[in-house]
C-alpha cells in the first residue's frame, strides 16, 4: 500500500484539485484489480518489484495524468505550429540581417578589436535569437492552451502570401544577388511589379537601426565628434532631445509596428493609411517642439565652444547657397550646420505634411 500510496500521491500532483480525490480513487482500484489478478495467477503474494513491474505498466505519473488533462496535450499544436516555424524563421533572418548590418557598421568604424566586435555580434545575435522563440513559443502556447485563433489563419488572401518569402533563405540570397531570380524568388511568376513589401521591410529595419542608436546599442563614432585643423571638436546634445527622449522612442517603435504590418499585409492600404496619419501628425508634432528648442548640439573643443542652433529665420535660399562659404573654424562650423538643421527640419516637416496628404487620398481611394 505504500508503493501505491506514493505513486498515486505522483499523479495527484498533476492533476486539478477539484479531480484528484475521484481519478486517484479510480486509479487505486484499477491498480488493487490489477495486483489481485496477479496474485492469482501466481497463487502467492506479489514481491514489491513485481509491483513496481505491474505500476511502470500502468504508466510513468506524468504519463498518466496527462490522460485525465482538459484542453490541448501539446505546447504547440499542428494547427499553429506551421505558423510559429514560419514566425521564427522569418524572424532569425530579420535578426541575422539586421546584426549583420550593424557588425558592418562597426567594422567600418574602425574597432579596436574587429575579432572582439565579430564576436560580440554573434553573441547578440543568439541571445536576440533565443529571446525570439521563447516569445514565439510563449504566444503560440497561450493561442494553444486559451483556444485564441487570430483572424489572420481564416482570413488570408493569396496576393498578400509574397511576404512568407521572408523565411526561404533562397530568397534572401537572390535577393541580395539583385539579379532576375530575385524576382522569381520573391513574386509569383507572370507578374511584373516587385514585391510590395519589401519597401516596408527596408523602412522596419531602418527604423530598428534608429531605435538601437537612440537606446544606445549601437554607436556611431563618426557623429560623436567633427575634426577641425587636425584637432576634434567634441559634440553633445542640448537639453531638448533629453526631455524629447521618451516620446521619439515611443514614435520610432510605431513607425516600426506600421512597417512590420505592411511587410506581412502590403495591400491593406486603407488600414496603413488610417496608421499612418496620426503618426505623421506626430511626427509634426515633434519637428515642431525640436524647432522651437533653438538650441540642438554644442560644439566644444578645449575651452572653446559653439552652439548649433537657429530659427526659422535662417531658412533662407542665400544662406543656404553660401554654405560652402562658412569656415571651418569653430564658430564656422557651427553657423553651417545651424543652417543645415533647420533646412532639415523643414524637409522633414514638408514630407510629412505630404504624407498626412497622401495618406488621406488613399484612405479614400483605397
Amino acid at each position: 500500500m505504500d508503493m501505491i500510496d506514493r505513486y498515486l500521491n505522483a499523479v495527484a500532483a498533476q492533476l486539478p484539485q477539484d479531480e484528484r480525490a475521484d481519478i486517484t480513487a479510480e486509479l487505486r482500484d484499477l491498480i488493487l484489480s490489477r495486483f489481485e489478478a496477479k496474485e492469482e495467477e501466481l497463487g502467492r503474494a506479489l514481491t514489491e518489484d513485481e509491483q513496481e513491474a505491474i505500476l511502470r505498466e500502468i504508466g510513468h505519473p506524468l504519463v498518466v495524468a496527462a490522460r485525465y488533462r482538459k484542453g490541448p496535450d501539446s505546447l504547440v499544436g499542428p494547427e499553429l505550429f506551421p505558423y510559429w516555424l514560419f514566425g521564427v524563421k522569418a524572424g532569425l533572418m530579420v535578426l541575422g540581417a539586421i546584426h549583420a548590418i550593424l557588425l558592418l557598421l562597426r567594422l567600418l568604424g574602425g574597432p579596436a578589436d574587429a575579432g572582439q566586435a565579430i564576436a560580440q555580434a554573434f553573441h547578440s545575435f543568439f541571445g536576440a535569437g533565443l529571446m525570439l522563440i521563447g516569445a514565439a513559443t510563449l504566444a503560440a502556447a497561450i493561442f494553444e492552451h486559451q483556444g485564441i485563433r487570430p483572424s489572420f489563419l481564416r482570413s488570408w488572401r493569396v496576393k498578400d502570401l509574397g511576404a512568407f518569402g521572408l523565411s526561404d533563405p533562397a530568397a534572401w540570397r537572390a535577393s541580395m544577388g539583385g539579379t532576375e531570380a530575385a524576382k522569381a524568388t520573391w513574386m509569383p511568376k507572370g507578374r511584373a511589379k516587385a514585391w510590395p513589401g519589401g519597401e516596408y521591410l527596408f523602412s522596419f529595419l531602418a527604423a530598428g537601426m534608429f531605435v538601437l542608436w537612440w537606446v544606445g546599442v549601437l554607436h556611431f563614432p563618426p557623429f560623436s565628434s567633427i575634426e577641425l585643423r587636425g584637432q576634434d571638436a567634441v559634440v553633445s546634445a542640448a537639453p531638448v532631445w533629453s526631455t524629447l527622449f521618451a516620446p521619439i522612442l515611443v514614435y520610432a517603435l510605431i513607425q516600426m509596428s506600421v512597417d512590420l504590418n505592411s511587410v506581412f499585409r502590403p495591400h491593406a492600404v486603407r488600414l496603413r493609411a488610417l496608421a499612418r496619419i496620426p503618426v505623421a501628425f506626430a511626427g509634426l508634432w515633434l519637428t515642431w517642439r525640436i524647432s522651437e528648442a533653438g538650441h540642438w548640439f554644442t560644439l566644444t573643443r578645449g575651452e572653446e565652444t559653439a552652439r548649433i542652433a537657429g530659427d526659422w529665420s535662417l531658412l533662407d535660399l542665400n544662406l543656404l547657397q553660401a554654405l560652402g562659404d562658412g569656415g571651418r573654424d569653430l564658430a564656422g562650423v557651427a553657423s553651417t550646420l545651424s543652417v543645415v538643421m533647420v533646412w532639415a527640419l523643414a524637409i522633414s516637416a514638408l514630407s510629412l505634411i505630404c504624407s498626412i496628404f497622401l495618406n488621406l487620398w488613399r484612405l479614400a481611394r483605397g
